[in-house]
C-alpha cells in the first residue's frame, strides 16, 4: 500500500476502435482514489471513436507524458493497428518500467506482449483471444483479474472494474477499495450465466465465437509475426 500523502499519477492509453468499456470502466474506479490524477493519453490531440462510435478525447498526447506512476491499457479491435507501431510499444515500455503497477485490461494485455513484456508473466486476457498469450511469452492463466509482480491483468471488458478494484485496494488498502465499490453500488446480480465459454450454452458460444473469428484470426498472424521477432518459439 502506498501512503495517502503520496500524489499518484495515473494514465489511461485511448485509441482508435478501442472498447471504451475497457477504459471507461476502470476511470470509474481509478479516478476516485484518493489524492491521485487519472489523465487519458492519446496519440494525437484528436478525438477518437471506440468499436461502436463513442467519440473520446484525449487530455494530452503520449510524447508529453510524465512518469506514471500506474499505467492503464484498455483493449479492443483497435489493439490490432498498434502491435507494430513503435510509438505506442515505446510509450508502453517506458511508462511500465518506472510504474508502480501496469494494468491491461481485456486485449490491452496484447499491446504488453508487443512490447515484449509479458514475457514469463502469469497473465489473462479477452476469452477470443486467450490461447494467443503464449505466442508472447506469457504462462495464461484463466482467470477474471491476475497479478505478477506489478502487473495487474483483467480479462474482458467488464473484468475491468474487479482489476480497478484490485489495483485501488493494491494502492490505497481494502478499506479505500470498498467504499469506492459502495460509492459505485458494483454488486452485479446478472440476468444471464453466459458470460464465460464454460458457462454460455452451446449455441450462443458459436454465435460469439462467429463474430470474433476475423479479428482472432488477424491478431493470431500478427502474434506469431511478433513472437519470432522477440525470440519465442511458437
Amino acid at each position: 500500500m502506498i501512503e495517502e500523502s503520496r500524489h499518484l499519477a495515473i494514465g489511461g492509453l485511448i485509441f482508435e476502435g478501442m472498447d471504451q468499456a475497457d477504459l471507461t470502466g476502470p476511470f470509474e474506479v481509478l479516478s476516485r482514489i484518493p489524492n491521485s490524477k487519472y489523465t487519458i493519453y492519446g496519440l494525437s490531440d484528436k478525438p477518437v471513436r471506440d468499436m461502436r462510435g463513442l467519440i473520446l478525447t484525449p487530455d494530452e498526447v503520449i510524447e508529453n507524458a510524465p512518469k506514471l506512476d500506474i499505467l492503464h491499457i484498455p483493449g479492443g479491435p483497435g489493439q490490432e493497428a498498434l502491435m507494430e507501431n513503435n510509438a505506442v510499444l515505446d510509450f508502453i515500455r517506458k511508462q511500465s518500467e518506472n510504474a508502480e503497477l501496469v494494468f491491461s485490461v481485456c486485449t490491452g494485455a496484447l499491446l504488453l506482449g508487443a512490447a515484449g513484456l509479458l514475457r514469463g508473466k502469469r497473465a489473462t486476457t479477452h476469452w477470443a483471444s486467450f490461447d494467443l498469450l503464449p505466442m508472447f511469452g506469457a504462462v495464461p492463466i484463466d482467470e477474471r483479474v491476475v497479478i505478477d509482480g506489478k502487473f495487474v491483468f483483467a480479462s474482458g471488458v467488464t473484468s475491468g472494474l474487479d482489476g480497478a478494484l484490485v489495483v485501488a485496494s493494491i494502492l490505497r488498502g481494502d478499506e479505500t477499495a470498498q467504499v469506492i465499490q459502495l460509492a459505485l453500488q458494483y454488486s452485479p446480480e446478472p440476468p444471464f450465466f453466459a458470460g464465460t465459454p464454460a458457462e454460455a450454452p452451446k449455441a450462443v458460444l458459436e454465435k460469439a465465437r462467429a463474430e470474433f473469428k476475423d479479428i482472432v484470426e488477424r491478431r493470431k498472424i500478427t502474434a506469431r509475426k511478433i513472437a519470432e521477432k522477440i525470440g519465442i518459439a511458437y
